[in-house]
């Protein structure tokens, strides 16, 4: 595949990230975006990026969430961002539990495959809470933001490219890097 045929992703985890996490989310109508998302989703899809949501949703293994009810939150996610402008591309998702060793789990970038030949690595970015969603984009070869908690930052086994102390801040910093990949490129 030609580079031009390779597209800049911005990768974004779910809960935590987007909107607040309920911790096992399983009905839609409890959907809370966080401060400044909708907004900086909006930027970042007017500037050209695919947006793609990566989740771990160990609640479905567990019993606690309903495959048809996450299915219903991405929809009503998705329905929300739209009035807005927003087009999330794609979600992915992975139902097993933790300890599973399977591929598609945050770090492990298998939930993903499908789409990776088409995602231009060197203008693609992984916004995320956890130290999984930074492993994630480095298991990608992408560069990662890590927005800050209180509890986050104590012990990582992956370095961010970049800290931000919010959504408004990470979407700041995508496209000003974004703005410097165009200039070195010539664009």
């Amino acid at each position: 595949m030609a580079t031009t045929d390779k597209f800049p992703v911005v990768f974004l985890d779910r809960d935590g990230t987007i909107i607040v996490d309920k911790i096992f989310l399983n009905n839609p109508d409890e959907i809370e975006f966080l401060d400044g998302v909708i907004d900086g989703l909006k930027k970042l899809y007017d500037a050209g990026f695919k947006l793609v949501v990566v989740t771990n949703q160990s609640g479905i293994a567990r019993g606690i969430v309903q495959l048809e009810n996450l299915y219903a939150i991405h929809k009503k996610i998705s329905e929300v961002l739209t009035q807005h402008g927003v087009e999330i591309y794609r979600y992915y998702f992975c139902p097993h539990m933790p300890d599973s060793g399977c591929e598609c789990r945050k770090p492990n970038t298998g939930a993903v495959k499908e789409i990776i030949d088409y995602v231009d690595k060197e203008n693609s970015f992984m916004i995320g809470d956890k130290d999984t969603d930074v492993g994630f984009g480095k298991n990608l070869g992408i560069k990662t933001i890590l927005l800050t908690t209180t509890d986050n930052i104590q012990e990582l086994k992956w370095e961010p490219d970049f800290i931000a102390k919010n959504f408004k801040e990470a979407v700041d910093i995508v496209l000003k890097t974004k703005k410097k990949i165009r200039i070195i490129n010539g664009e």
